[in-house]
């Protein structure tokens, strides 16, 4: 079998770039970018009570930051997708995981992939300095870097890789959703933190679905060490902790637990009942929505 020309392989890539990019992020464009734009819009709406701002952001403001919003974190997903699909041994995953991938259906090759990604690295730091969060992407790309290249995903630190991120990619969606004349007070990080305490002990969720893959490889996630029945339950506790601890935080009225309760029992009985691990995912997903809206629901009893 002849080798693919490269020059080729790189006008094609050019052509499709647009197609391109959502194939390599697809998946975790519902899962992802959305959800960790909805933080910093929705923060914004509280802002008041998490920033330097004395007055809730205006709807026609939100619309505007929104959209910068969304392109900073598809931006920096991007350029993780890149760099995480291209590697030999993520390939071999996806086989069994996302046979659907750019790479896996000869849209592209690694080779391309890889020079791709040089290009979409200084391209999205220029977008994450243009938008005021240029160090927060910086860092991204560091733990990027950590997490595909040096195989941290595959260690035992993997999920602490992942909470890091995290933290990151929502206080600069907060950072852009305010606009640079404010800031993000103390109040405001230690709500950050703990949403990073969440991805630290509950994202493991999106383990479940994907064990077959993550096993070709070694990877140390929560269901190939632990084993997966008690991996269930630790993720079913820590969804029911959380409900109960980030209402705590901001001393709602018991009206405020029932939203984060009732979706987390119902994100609980899909991991525990092991029928349907994607569905899962997508209901632990929109439980992070539901917690990211609770100071909303403080600022509007104010």
């Amino acid at each position: 079998m002849s080798k693919p020309n490269p020059d080729q392989d790189d006008r094609l890539c050019l052509a499709h770039l647009p197609l391109l990019i959502w194939q390599f992020t697809e998946s975790n464009f519902p899962t992802f970018v959305l959800p960790n734009s909805g933080f910093g819009l929705l923060a914004a709406l509280a802002a008041p009570i998490l920033t330097s701002c004395l007055e809730p952001l205006r709807p026609i403001d939100l619309l505007l930051r929104g959209l910068q919003v969304v392109l900073f974190n598809w931006a920096n997903v991007f350029v993780f997708d890149l760099a995480n699909q291209r590697l030999p041994e993520s390939i071999v995953e996806d086989q069994l995981n996302k046979p659907w991938r750019p790479l896996l259906t000869k849209q592209i090759s690694p080779e391309a992939t890889r020079r791709l990604l040089l290009g979409a690295i200084p391209t999205v730091l220029l977008i994450s300095a243009f938008l005021g969060v240029g160090t927060e992407s910086s860092f991204i790309l560091i733990l990027t870097w950590l997490y595909n290249d040096l195989h941290g995903g595959d260690e035992i630190i993997r999920d602490l890789i992942i909470a890091l991120g995290y933290g990151l990619y929502l206080s600069s969606s907060l950072k852009i959703a305010i606009g640079p004349h404010h800031h993000i007070t103390e109040q405001g990080y230690r709500w950050i933190a703990m949403m990073s305490g969440i991805i630290l002990t509950t994202m493991q969720v999106q383990d479940l679905k994907d064990q077959a893959g993550d096993a070709t490889r070694g990877r140390l996630t929560w269901p190939l060490v632990l084993g997966d029945s008690v991996s269930r339950w630790m993720i079913t506790g820590f969804v029911l902790f959380w409900s109960i601890a980030c209402s705590l935080f901001w001393r709602l009225p018991l009206w405020g637990y029932a939203a984060p309760m009732c979706v987390g029992l119902w994100v609980g009985f899909h991991v525990v009942k092991k029928q349907n691990d994607s569905m899962a995912w997508k209901y632990w997903c929109a439980w992070q929505v539901v917690v990211y809206s609770l100071p909303v629901l403080l600022w509007l009893q104010r």
